[in-house]
């Protein structure tokens, strides 16, 4: 491998599987979603009681929500150490895309 790559590199990688891991863990948690408010918390309550790896996909789908975003500042910090912010476009895209993770993330 060249010179210049090395362990903060492979952050991008890990983005990719936390977010393919967040979308397939919160599709089964969709499934059993419902939207009345007197049934909520007891649906959430059998999924992790009666369903097969209930509460190991709600675990999962939770914990993977904080590493994704370890991962996505330990990736914003490898790209502000080698200087990626001098490549304007490539840069704004990036922060554009944080803001939608984030909007996102905060509408659940």
């Amino acid at each position: 491998t060249p010179s210049n790559i090395s362990a903060w590199w492979n952050f991008g990688s890990l983005l990719g599987i936390c977010l393919i891991t967040q979308i397939i863990t919160g599709l089964l948690l969709a499934m059993n979603y419902a939207s009345d408010t007197s049934l909520a918390f007891s649906s959430v309550t059998s999924l992790c009681r009666e369903a097969d790896l209930g509460w190991f996909i709600r675990n999962i789908h939770a914990n993977g929500a904080s590493f994704f975003f370890i991962c996505i500042y330990l990736h914003i910090g490898r790209g502000l150490y080698y200087g990626s912010f001098l490549f304007k476009e490539t840069w704004n895209i990036g922060v554009v895309l944080l803001f939608l993770v984030m909007a996102t993330a905060f509408m659940g």
